[in-house]
Order: C-alpha cells, then sequence, then structure tokens
C-alpha cells in the first residue's frame, strides 16, 4: 500500500467511510494492473484473480468491472457504482432496474442494445432458442474464453452443428443486467445475439402490438 498514489489512498478512504454506513456494502474502488482495489464493508482490499477477502472471492476483470463471489452468489461490480448491498439483491441482479420495453423493428424482430461481459453487443429476442446463442466473430470480439468451453452438438434447419458451451458472467440488456447466463457459441456468423431461453427465463414477457415487454420476476 505505501507504493500506491496519494490520490487513489484518498478515494479509498472516501470510499470506505461511504461503505462502512452500509451493512455487506461492496465497492470496486479502482484497478492497479491486474488487481482490484475493493472496498468490503468498510475496509479496503487489493485482490489478484482467485484471490479472497472478508469472504469476497474475485472471479475476473469484465473490462473495467469485476465478477465476485460472496456465499456462493456471483456479481458485478462496476468502478465508480454505488456500493453493492450483497444481502439484498436477488442473485444475478446487478442493477436496480427490473423491465426492459423494447419497440418491434424491421421484420418485426425485437432487438435491443447491451453488453455481454461488460462489452457492447447487439441482441434479438429468439423464444425459440434454448440459449443465448453468439457467432463465431462475436465471441472473438467480446474476449469470450472459448478454449475451457465445452464441446457439444446442437440440431439445426439445417442439421446437427457443433458448437461450444459456456457461461457467461454477466448479459446486460438495456439497464437490466443477470449474472451467470449459459450460452453457446455458433461456428459461423449471426446478425445479432440470439437472447434465448436461458436469459428469457428470467422474465414475465407480454406483448402489447409492436413492444415488448420483460419484467424480471
Amino acid at each position: 500500500m505505501s507504493s500506491f498514489p496519494w490520490r487513489v489512498l484518498a478515494a479509498v478512504a472516501a470510499l470506505a467511510a461511504t461503505a462502512a454506513a452500509q451493512a455487506q456494502g461492496v465497492v470496486l474502488a479502482g484497478r492497479m494492473g491486474e488487481r482490484a482495489l475493493l472496498v468490503v464493508d468498510g475496509r479496503a482490499h487489493t485482490l489478484a484473480v482467485g484471490q479472497s477477502a472478508a469472504g469476497v472471492r474475485l472471479l475476473r476483470w469484465n473490462g473495467d468491472s469485476v465478477e465476485i463471489e460472496r456465499d456462493g452468489a456471483a456479481y458485478s461490480l462496476r468502478i465508480g457504482a454505488a456500493p453493492a448491498q450483497l444481502h439484498a439483491a436477488p442473485v444475478g441482479l446487478t442493477t436496480g432496474v427490473r423491465q426492459i420495453v423494447i419497440s418491434a423493428g424491421p421484420g418485426g424482430h425485437f432487438v435491443a442494445s447491451g453488453a455481454i461481459n461488460g462489452r457492447a453487443a447487439r441482441f434479438m429476442i429468439d423464444t425459440g432458442a434454448t440459449l443465448v446463442s453468439i457467432g463465431r466473430d462475436d465471441a472473438e470480439r467480446l474476449g469470450l474464453e472459448l478454449g475451457a468451453a465445452r464441446d457439444a452438438v446442437t440440431q439445426t434447419a439445417n442439421g446437427p452443428v457443433n458448437v461450444r458451451m459456456l457461461t457467461l458472467a454477466t448479459v446486460r440488456v438495456g439497464e437490466v443486467e443477470l449474472a451467470n447466463v449459459n450460452a453457446m457459441v455458433m461456428p459461423g456468423s449471426l446478425p445479432h445475439v440470439l437472447l434465448g431461453n436461458s436469459w428469457l427465463s428470467r422474465f414475465q414477457m407480454r406483448r402489447e402490438n409492436d413492444v415488448m415487454r420483460l419484467d424480471l420476476r
């Protein structure tokens, strides 16, 4: 800690004072190389991926956000965000927003912007897809670690296709973000990331003419 810039120490002190007033609060205060600066219940800790402190384990970096684990549940934290109350939020929900409203676009498809593991993505709702489906080129752009993914075979209209199965740390559509979403990577290109039922099943869906409303269950 003695080698940290004084401005970082001052920021940590301010964040720690804020978090101390909130039970179970966790803040991502900054990044120093590959280490995350976390304020957990009012105390600062620097953690590398795989390390733990105060019951919080750093799982991975996703751009300027991290995925952490506490009491068996995974959460995503962003730099500069308000303290996360890990005992209060449902597993997987990392924002306070609970509804997504999407208007139909050309061809009647429901398309929305969002992010996968903190990186921008464009989604299309596909109620016929079992999992979130990502084209190989999008998977590479998103920096997904396919080396650890599982091989599988899925049936398509053109017959069986070899795919890679993995779990996405976070998937955000609009302002609603969920953690630990099962997905598969297709060998070819897709015009959008297909939002299948591994994500949609967590919502109550309502369609009113050309408007789709998704309410978190």
